[in-house]
């Protein structure tokens, strides 16, 4: 399959809530598609857009070092298990403020757990085209 044809869902876990964005390869852009409660919604997602590549954004502490959270580990254990995909790592340091932080109506703007989905897969899709 060619690279540009990809198409891609970045993943913001969090406990209660994971954000799901979708981008491909041909346009590089990502953009925020919905918050979802449990990794099944997240795989039933993966089959029903036909996804090629899940970048999933990785806990890190402000030094850069990994945390150390069990449920996000066992998170990326089975999505790697379950989904027969690849799964890339992806820093999500401020990601989430960044989401807070960008302009618009609340009630015009995606919601936070999904733009920072957004927010990791653009980082991504914006490393690998340079």
């Amino acid at each position: 399959m060619e690279e540009e044809a990809k198409k891609y869902l970045g993943i913001d876990w969090g406990e209660k809530r994971i954000g799901l964005a979708m981008g491909d390869g041909e346009t590089g852009l990502a953009l925020p598609f919905v918050a979802v409660s449990s990794l099944e919604e997240v795989l039933t997602i993966l089959e029903k857009e036909a996804i090629d590549v899940i970048v999933l954004g990785q806990p890190r502490k402000m030094s850069g070092q990994a945390a150390d959270n069990p449920r996000w580990l066992e998170f990326h254990r089975l999505i790697q298990e379950r989904s027969g995909r690849p799964v890339y790592l992806a820093d999500e340091r401020l990601s989430s403020l960044a989401a807070d932080s960008l302009a618009g109506k609340a009630e015009e703007k995606a919601g936070r757990d999904e733009t920072a989905a957004a927010i990791i897969l653009q980082d991504y899709l914006d490393m690998e085209a340079s």
